[in-house]
């Protein structure tokens, strides 16, 4: 059994001592940046004996060594939020509790009057979840941490709503859509009558 271990350990030993080779062959090779310098560098990798794996570690690594600079023209990166900005808790859970509660009464209502087979409203956990049968499936939920809605639409997938005191509304900053008037667009549509949701 010993003898076992110490042959494993010296196998092991192998290992490490044949890779710091490769790594720094690996670091000497020619800084590429574009396809024709890959191509040099991999018709130069493939002369000298240097592996295809070695060579898309090293054309990986080389080309994040560099610092990305910025150009006059680009915008700042993201700064700090300022504490004062960020809508208290209470009153974010005022206001969503509010929003998706008129939402889940509008559905239901509207709901009633389509008569449409698998249509299925819920709400459950602070979450509510709208089934249109095969048509799909939203879900609005509120993510207290960010103080948005969150949107999951099996039309337009994924979207995260801001409360906008200026028009009292949910609106998605990517797309300036309203969250109460992309429900009652795609609903609509989906379901061929006219659904009022606020």
């Amino acid at each position: 059994m010993a003898s076992r271990k110490l042959l494993l350990g010296l196998t092991a030993g192998r290992r490490l001592r044949s890779r710091p080779q490769q790594l720094f062959w690996v670091t000497n090779l020619p800084e590429a940046t574009t396809s024709r310098s890959l191509a040099a560098a991999a018709a130069a990798a493939r002369q000298s004996g240097g592996s295809p794996a070695a060579l898309l570690f090293a054309s990986r690594t080389i080309s994040t060594t560099r610092p990305a600079t910025q150009s006059a023209g680009d915008a700042p990166g993201p700064s700090a939020v300022d504490p004062k900005l960020i809508m208290p808790e209470d009153q974010f859970h005022k206001i969503a509790d509010e929003t998706i509660h008129d939402l889940l009464e509008k559905l239901e209502e509207y709901g009633d009057s389509i008569q449409m087979d698998g249509f299925d409203i819920d709400y459950g956990n602070q979450v509510l979840t709208l089934r249109l049968g095969d048509l799909g499936t939203y879900v609005v939920n509120k993510q207290t941490p960010n103080r948005q809605i969150w949107l999951s639409s099996p039309v337009s997938g994924p979207s995260r709503f801001d409360w906008d005191a200026s028009t009292n509304s949910w609106i998605y900053k990517r797309t300036g859509a309203n969250l109460v008037q992309l429900l009652e667009k795609e609903i609509s549509e989906f379901c061929g009558t006219p659904a009022e949701l606020s």
